[in-house]
């Protein structure tokens, strides 16, 4: 009879500088069937992040050698650290913190003092909504009619979709893109010049609309048209209708602008 190997424990990454806080969550989480791996500074993180991918991450923000939104953008940008969901835990509690921290792109933000079992609570969540979405479609949510390479111009030509790479072009050039902003970016594609309001795009695109805000679309909307921007300075593809929503303009050239 053959043995059946033990589950597989999720990693987390937790990047903490206070031994007391870090002893408490590992804890919990190894109670919780988790493996923590406990890294006390940015640099250590960075090591071990690119070492082995967790199946999520908890960033304190004040670390001592690195701001921990740095960290983030850090993480993400190395190899497959886009798709490693991320929880910032801080002692600010400010709602400019927590709306940085959702432009960057973070799935949650929890304040301290925390409750330890709440906080495993919601990685269980997370994780469960990434298994889900890359379960049920790699693209979460939103439901694609990726356009083919060759396809004909249309009003939003300029901007392609890779469904299979998770990749979006925009005038021939790749966009370095969050899940959100990828799922957000598919839709408008998908519907040229259709508005959608803000309640519209958390059920469509977020994996747990309750859990998020109005702003937390806003956030996502600012953070994808600067990426936009940064290719074409000049070219505003989103459109904002003050007090009702987004779309996408129908009429954007076929060719870049010069």
């Amino acid at each position: 009879m053959t043995a059946v190997p033990p589950p597989v424990r999720p990693c987390i990454l937790l990047v903490e500088d206070e031994s007391g806080i870090a002893d408490t969550v590992q804890y919990v989480l190894r109670s919780d069937g988790f493996v923590p791996v406990w890294c006390p500074t940015a640099g250590e993180a960075l090591a071990a992040f690119a070492a082995e991918l967790p199946a999520l991450a908890i960033l304190d923000i004040g670390l001592p050698d690195m701001s921990g939104f740095e960290l983030f953008k850090r993480l993400q940008a190395l190899p497959g650290g886009a798709a490693v969901p991320m929880i910032f835990l801080t002692a600010r509690s400010d709602e400019i913190d927590r709306v940085v921290g959702l432009e960057l792109g973070a799935d949650d933000y929890v304040a301290k003092p925390f409750s330890p079992r709440e906080l495993v609570a919601r990685v269980r969540t997370i994780l469960r909504r990434s298994e889900r979405g890359s379960g049920a479609a790699a693209t979460g949510p939103v439901a694609l009619v990726p356009l083919p390479a060759d396809a004909p111009a249309t009003p939003a030509a300029p901007l392609r979709i890779d469904d299979e790479k998770r990749q979006i072009r925009y005038y021939g050039q790749p966009l370095d893109l969050t899940r959100y902003e990828y799922r957000l970016l598919c839709l408008f594609v998908q519907r040229p010049g259709r508005v959608y309001t803000r309640d519209e795009l958390l059920e469509m695109v977020w994996d747990d609309p309750a859990a998020s805000i109005d702003r937390t679309v806003d956030a996502h909307v600012k953070t994808l048209r600067a990426k936009l921007r940064a290719v074409v300075p000049g070219l505003d593809p989103i459109r904002t209708l003050r007090g009702t929503g987004y779309a996408l303009c129908e009429d954007l050239p076929a060719v870049r602008p010069a």
